[in-house]
């Protein structure tokens, strides 16, 4: 009588959950669309799903992790914000949250996820940004492939390295830090490390998104850069190091906009985003690293890797760390 009372629960819960799927999405189709800025990449594949599966057409505008902020908040302050949902990195949001752009919404698609990853009642995490060393296969012998991060300040790798500018990338500003305070054993081995990397002469780029283009090309050989370019820009000859030490990264974050002229829309939306459909989706054509329970990137030995989240920098400390980067690493 138990279990009949129990299974009971299980499939009424189940009926009203479907129900308000159908009302939401009912909803949704009447709205006609969704406004989604992010700064991911590679997602169109995602937008378009949503789009088949659902009705409701979904628009994607990618605004740069550098100028997310600045460009959201300028909208917003115009009346002129139009997005419906947001995405970026987990500071980007708490800024944005801060300004009051963000509105309350708790997907039952993240029934699954870690409890960690629910914030609040605003903002939920679906995946790490996570940064390794990449390299080009073709010309890296495995030999001298690094095992560590501090094998990337041998003189060996003199100007073969690409990087994000550690002067104004936020999200580099924060791995890097990332290391000093989850890697190192101290302050100094790891001011050793940033000195050692700086006097290797990398190439600085806007952000992670040019890094594997010169490693494609052979200009360089080694990028501090995302491992999931070995999916997105494949058949490039890419591969990533298999270090000792953790892969760490920025948490992903998504949001309804508090003015979002789509409400039930972006609702439906996040729905969808973390669904295993895209979830499995995300990581298997985009080499992301997502939250969602057993979902891993194809990439060889990705499922064994400790991936781990870095702390939110506070503007003061961004603007600090990169100021001082600036000056390691003789940014003009």
């Amino acid at each position: 009588m138990k279990m009949l009372l129990a299974m009971f629960i299980v499939l009424f819960a189940a009926a009203n959950a479907h129900a308000a799927d159908d009302a939401l999405l009912s909803k949704a189709r009447t709205e006609g669309k969704v406004a989604f800025y992010a700064n991911i990449t590679a997602v169109e594949p995602i937008i378009k799903a949503f789009t088949d599966d659902t009705g409701v057409k979904a628009e994607y505008t990618r605004i740069s992790t550098t100028k997310f902020v600045a460009t959201a908040i300028t909208e917003f302050e115009a009346g002129k914000f139009m997005a419906d949902v947001v995405q970026g990195p987990l500071p980007v949001l708490e800024l944005l949250k801060e300004k009051g752009m963000l509105a309350a919404y708790r997907s039952p698609a993240a029934a699954g996820y870690p409890e960690w990853t629910r914030k609040d009642d605003r903002i939920q995490l679906f995946g790490i940004e996570y940064v390794g060393l990449i390299y080009n296969k073709d010309l890296v012998k495995k030999a001298d492939v690094p095992k560590r991060y501090e094998d990337l300040t041998d003189p060996k790798w003199k100007n073969k390295i690409v990087m994000a500018n550690p002067a104004n990338h936020p999200t580099t500003i924060s791995w890097l830090i990332g290391l000093k305070e989850n890697v190192f054993k101290s302050e100094a081995e790891w001011m050793k490390f940033v000195k050692g990397l700086a006097a290797n002469k990398p190439m600085f780029v806007a952000s992670f998104g040019p890094t594997p283009a010169p490693l494609e090309s052979g200009e360089k050989l080694i990028g501090i850069s995302m491992p999931k370019y070995i999916i997105t820009k494949a058949p490039a000859p890419l591969d990533w190091a298999h270090l000792s030490q953790p892969l760490m990264g920025t948490p992903r974050a998504i949001a309804v906009s508090s003015t979002a002229p789509h409400p039930n829309a972006a609702r439906a939306f996040i729905d969808y985003w973390l669904s295993k459909k895209a979830m499995d989706m995300m990581a298997k054509d985009v080499g992301e690293y997502v939250l969602a329970p057993g979902v891993f990137p194809p990439i060889e030995g990705m499922d064994k890797a400790k991936v781990i989240s870095i702390r939110e920098l506070s503007d003061d400390e961004i603007k600090k760390w990169g100021s001082e980067f600036k000056t390691i690493f003789d940014v003009k």
